[in-house]
């Protein structure tokens, strides 16, 4: 499971909106996130990368998951893990009763 980032999410935002602004200012994409990087105290120019390659795709301007798409998966996963376990109890329940019924049967 994916640690919570360290970042609040405006500042994420703030972050993505700055590449964009300040990015006809410099040759590379990856030079206008680095600038970006050092006016914010971002860790990684790495992570200012992500956020912003996330941000196209929720955009729909790049291939890839969204964020929604994404949350809604890990929401049918959770779901998906607590059906299995209620099923796990149901049948762990069903052979302890359906034994005792056998054994009730036979001392009859």
């Amino acid at each position: 499971m994916a640690r919570p980032s360290p970042y609040p999410l405006e500042l994420r935002r703030r972050a993505v909106r700055m590449v964009a602004e300040v990015r006809p200012d410099y040759d590379t994409e990856w030079a206008a996130m680095k600038a970006v990087v050092q006016k914010l105290g971002v860790d990684a120019t790495e992570t200012l990368r992500k956020w912003v390659r996330q941000d196209q795709i929720d955009a729909g301007t790049r291939p890839g998951t969204t964020s929604e798409e994404s949350a809604g998966l890990k929401r049918l996963k959770k779901e998906n893990a607590e059906l299995k376990r209620a099923n796990d109890i149901l049948k762990a329940a069903a052979s302890f009763f359906a034994a005792e019924l056998d054994r009730s049967h036979t001392r009859s």
